[in-house]
């Protein structure tokens, strides 16, 4: 297992350095360079004014400088300055990245919470009317995007519930008062991936339900409930963790319009000022920021897999 997290470890390298030339390359690609959106259309300067800004930008070398330059400063945690603020990215991105980890792993709390029992019940259930109306909110739950899923909770809770939903509060000063300002994000947010995730359980265990062994252990004699949930169930859900795995990516990634929605100051609504404001910097950090994430989910899951199933060894 030691060998296998360390050969992981190590293939992280090509993979965030892959993420780190594609990032820079595309951000070079927009029209404009830094110097023209720091100044926009209203600002005229002389030639030598602009050729000392790009020195400044250092968008005067030649692009392979560019990115070495880039990439020696990134190395060493400095991942630019806002165009806008003048302020530091990183900084600006840690303070907001717990808001974002909060609400994608509430998100996928509740998802997990709705597929894995719904899944169940309409395996066991195949062909029975729970089965077939189980399936038709799987597909509505897919068809509804969160905006809109957002905007309509938003609407239920706050003019005919009556219910507040209170601004974030950070999870170390109040977690109630946190918990009652992410639970409608998360709810919009884990909507589809509860659907996502409750196919995955129900067609991965109606697999594993017609296996021998599991005929076996009903052949024994032993109770329905036992060979569900202690010889069925587990081996089912390591696809599902998968699945799970590459979903808290994305989740992670996918709080852009909810945090929107909702006026949260996470790292989503960081990166969404960023664009309309055209503030690259900004956007290049949160892009490695996410990836990096994303990669190190990815590794988290693979190590689970041992864990649920014994019989799974890393040589």
């Amino acid at each position: 297992m030691q060998r296998y997290l360390v050969g992981r470890l190590l293939a992280l390298i090509p993979v965030l350095l892959g993420i780190l030339v594609v990032v820079f390359l595309l951000i070079r690609l927009i029209p404009g360079d830094a110097v023209q959106l720091f100044l926009g259309t209203q600002v005229e300067m002389t030639p030598e004014q602009m050729a000392e800004l790009r020195r400044f930008f250092g968008v005067d070398k030649p692009l392979w400088a560019q990115f070495v330059d880039y990439l020696s400063r990134v190395l060493r945690g400095d991942f630019g300055v806002s165009l806008r603020t003048s302020r530091p990215v990183l900084p600006d991105i840690l303070q907001r990245l717990p808001l974002s980890f909060q609400l994608a792993t509430l998100a996928l709390v509740v998802a997990v919470a709705l597929a894995v029992p719904l899944g169940i019940a309409s395996a066991v259930t195949r062909n029975s009317a729970l089965d077939l109306a189980v399936r038709v909110g799987g597909l509505l739950g897919l068809s509804m995007p969160n905006f809109w899923l957002g905007a309509m909770l938003i609407l239920l809770f706050s003019r005919y519930l009556h219910v507040s939903l209170g601004q974030y509060t950070p999870i170390t000063v109040n977690p109630v008062a946190t918990l009652q300002s992410l639970y409608l994000p998360a709810l919009a947010l884990g909507a589809a991936i509860a659907a996502i995730l409750m196919r995955y359980v129900r067609s991965s265990l109606l697999e594993v339900l017609g296996q021998d062994y599991v005929r076996t252990a009903r052949g024994k004699g032993l109770r329905e409930q036992v060979v569900l949930l202690h010889h069925a169930l587990p081996n089912a859900l390591i696809p599902v963790i998968t699945v799970a795995g590459f979903q808290m990516g994305y989740l992670l990634g996918g709080t852009v319009v909810i945090e929107g929605i909702f006026a949260l100051p996470g790292m989503g609504r960081l990166v969404l000022q960023a664009i309309f404001q055209r503030d690259y910097p900004v956007v290049q950090g949160v892009v490695l920021v996410i990836a990096f994430l994303f990669v190190l989910t990815n590794l988290v899951v693979d190590l689970l897999y041992a864990w649920i199933d014994p019989r799974i060894r890393y040589q």
